[in-house]
């Protein structure tokens, strides 16, 4: 792997949120790759659980100041960075007040989905690219995790389909089996979508409406996919099974080095 640059984008990472299964393959995946020699750069929304203090976490000015419009609003951009302890990797936070300051990841106190999860993953989505575009740092390989970062292959796919910068990067998408994928309405999400110009066609996931329709809409648009839980619903599995890309079965924590290199580089690249 040495050399290749790798962008990971995660809604959930350890250690800055608790430990869940996303969030640990999250981490220990790029980990990995970078011992192996892999350029790494790390993404995830700064949820407002976060502590910055411990964390150490700082806003990066340049990267920081643009706006994104978002179902028709202007909606400011800030970047913040950290250094992940011990790794000498960073960590790039997309942050805005009014989308991820409240004290809480996906849903309230009570339990309940926010009501703005929808835009929430479109901000993260093109906040994502276009700090990549401004650090010009064209990734090798594009690699998903978590339901929240299942926008950005769309995005990359359609909003973003004339970007030379991404022009030979490969997009590879890890299936988890999500207890929750947080948007109360599919029906605002899909005209919150297509306000960006995508392409209705594009969306049959949505419309349908189930629980996997997030993880459908990342792998229509992936080069690649991993089946990132040891067991995933039946309808999710035969949908994998059905694909004409490569996919890579579960490998746990202590075996997905050698697994994932050599998938990396004999099927994505």
């Amino acid at each position: 792997m040495k050399d290749k640059r790798i962008l990971y984008i995660s809604s959930e990472l350890t250690p800055y949120l608790p430990e869940t299964e996303v969030s640990k393959m999250a981490f220990e995946v790029p980990k990995e790759m970078h011992h192996q020699g892999a350029q790494i750069r790390m993404f995830m929304p700064r949820f407002g659980v976060i502590n910055e203090r411990r964390h150490q976490l700082h806003e990066v000015i340049r990267l920081s100041g643009m706006n994104l419009i978002i179902n028709d609003m202007d909606m400011p951009l800030i970047i913040k960075v950290a250094s992940v302890p011990k790794e000498r990797m960073q960590v790039y936070f997309i942050d805005n007040e009014e989308y991820f300051r409240r004290k809480a990841v996906f849903t309230d106190e009570d339990g309940n989905l926010f009501p703005d999860n929808d835009e929430r993953a479109i901000f993260f989505a093109k906040g994502v690219v276009e700090t990549v575009k401004k650090l010009n740092w064209a990734p090798d390989i594009i690699h998903v995790h978590g339901w929240m970062a299942s926008l950005l292959p769309l995005y990359l796919r359609e909003y973003y389909k004339n970007d030379p910068l991404f022009k030979d990067s490969k997009i590879v998408t890890s299936a988890f089996d999500y207890k929750t994928q947080g948007v109360l309405s599919k029906e605002e999400l899909v005209d919150k979508i297509k306000f960006d110009q995508i392409n209705e066609e594009k969306l049959g996931p949505f419309k349908n409406g189930n629980k996997n329709s997030f993880v459908r809409i990342a792998i229509e648009n992936s080069d690649a996919v991993i089946r990132g839980s040891e067991e995933l619903n039946a309808e999710l599995n035969s949908f994998l099974d059905d694909l004409d890309i490569p996919v890579l079965d579960y490998h746990p924590l202590e075996g997905l080095t050698e697994a994932y290199s050599d998938f990396y580089l004999n099927k994505v690249l």
